[in-house]
């Protein structure tokens, strides 16, 4: 038996690795003398000559594939020659990580992550699959992205990073951008003193450049027949499909024998509005929803995006502070109505008498709060958080404002499978959850669940 390698000794060094399983991240899982090692570029079932590029853990080494040995039949000229395995793994661009294989197979491997996490996390057992988003399949998974961030180096030339680097790879092709989007990107431009150059192609108006930190301006993005007003620097799905996705996604998502549309409904990380625009659309213009954005921009622009319906708003906050704030002050708020309250007494000529005071006062002082309680405890609320997932402190607050049920949009499945254990013991229950490849030949992927409470 070989005698185990101690740590600070391996770096650089070409070892033959076969390769058992896909791990979080876009990375593929080997062993070594019974040592994991998380190895890129490299798909289970393959053995791959990879070298070790980080030994200091003790549980864990990284390397990268150099070479393979005997291929999976899954495995395919990648599709971006730029990040191919027959560069050095240096000089790969990041950003197409999956890009090796074949695009069923990695709806597979996305799947077997989101169930594995949701298995090991939160002890929940999933049948979900990964479903193709629009004509993705047609195109081969390539030509969907709408934004592109190009990294400036200090010569000027423009790049994405190398994979899991700051070091700026020059290219000649975008092949995962809209076409539209990859005609007029500056690859071969030099933008010396820059940091970044931002391509994108918005639904209306045509493909832009924004360079550097050049003054912010509105672009129009259209769903279906809505249309979104927004800064050209903020938020906005990537996949040119995307926003329609999610908003077919998050309405059928939502249980309509749940749904109140006279409820304190919440549309949490709310962005520009997207998500409450789905809902009230789904449940019509008297539906009342607050979307919550930390973003003052987008808050102002989902209030004008929200404008016909009556019953939506947009507010602008920290969610987790907002949530606890509206935690604490639940049930104060119909306390202070009743403050302001003008209450006409038109009793007999013998008068009301204390009694009848007495009781009145009581039976107001007994509801007061409980008609707030009451519009959250049937509410629905959208949860669409960052990579990092909603948390404890959003999930504890939820699970005290008891709503009738959480629409959660992840794009972690971890975080997602973390929050899910987390939404559990909150109360909740997750009844059904779909998944989308909005993110073609990368590791990411969108899923959507419904929590039910309990």
């Amino acid at each position: 038996m070989r005698e185990a390698v101690p740590m600070g000794d391996m770096v650089g060094a070409s070892i033959e690795l076969d390769v058992t399983n896909i791990a979080h991240g876009g990375i593929s899982v080997a062993r070594l003398d019974g040592r994991v090692i998380f190895v890129t570029d490299a798909i289970p079932g393959e053995r791959v000559l990879a070298r070790i590029v980080d030994d200091n853990k003790k549980s864990f080494w990284r390397a990268d594939t150099l070479a393979i040995i005997d291929a999976s039949p899954h495995r395919r000229d990648h599709v971006w020659s730029a990040a191919s395995v027959e560069r050095d793994p240096a000089d790969r661009a990041g950003g197409a990580e999956f890009g090796h294989i074949e695009l069923a197979h990695q709806r597979e491997l996305k799947r077997q992550v989101i169930a594995d996490s949701l298995s090991r996390m939160a002890g929940i057992q999933s049948a979900v699959t990964v479903e193709a988003v629009g004509d993705d399949d047609e195109r081969g998974g390539i030509g969907w992205r709408t934004r592109v961030r190009l990294h400036v180096d200090e010569s000027g030339r423009p790049g994405p990073f190398a994979a899991r680097s700051h070091r700026v790879i020059p290219v000649s092709d975008l092949p995962l951008a809209t076409p539209e989007l990859a005609a007029i990107a500056p690859l071969d431009q030099l933008f010396a003193g820059e940091e970044h150059v931002d391509v994108l192609s918005p639904s209306i108006g045509g493909p832009r450049l924004i360079i550097g930190n050049q003054k912010t301006s509105v672009i129009t993005e259209t769903v279906g027949f809505r249309k979104f007003r927004l800064a050209d620097r903020g938020f906005w799905q990537v996949h040119r499909d995307a926003p329609a996705t999610l908003t077919a996604a998050v309405q059928d998502a939502i249980d309509p024998d749940r749904f109140d549309t006279g409820a304190a409904n919440l549309d949490l990380y709310g962005g520009v509005g997207l998500l409450a625009a789905a809902v009230g659309d789904r449940f019509g213009s008297a539906t009342r929803i607050t979307s919550v954005e930390s973003d003052a921009t987008a808050t102002d622009f989902a209030s004008t995006n929200l404008a016909e319906w009556i019953g939506a708003r947009a507010e602008t906050g920290r969610v987790e502070r907002w949530i606890a704030a509206l935690d604490a002050s639940a049930g104060t708020h119909e306390r202070s109505r009743l403050a302001a309250a003008t209450i006409i007494l038109d009793p007999p000529r013998s008068g009301a008498g204390r009694a009848v005071v007495d009781a009145l006062v009581a039976a107001l002082d007994a509801s007061a709060g409980t008609h707030e309680r009451s519009r959250l405890a049937a509410a629905t609320i959208i949860l669409d958080p960052p990579r990092s997932g909603a948390g404890r402190a959003i999930v504890d607050a939820l699970g005290r404002l008891a709503p009738a049920q959480v629409v959660y949009v992840a794009c972690d499945p971890v975080a997602f499978a973390r929050d899910a254990e987390l939404m559990h013991h909150a109360g909740f229950e997750l009844a059904r959850v779909r998944a989308y490849d909005l993110f073609p030949h990368t590791h990411h992927v969108e899923a959507v669940g419904t929590f039910i409470r309990t």
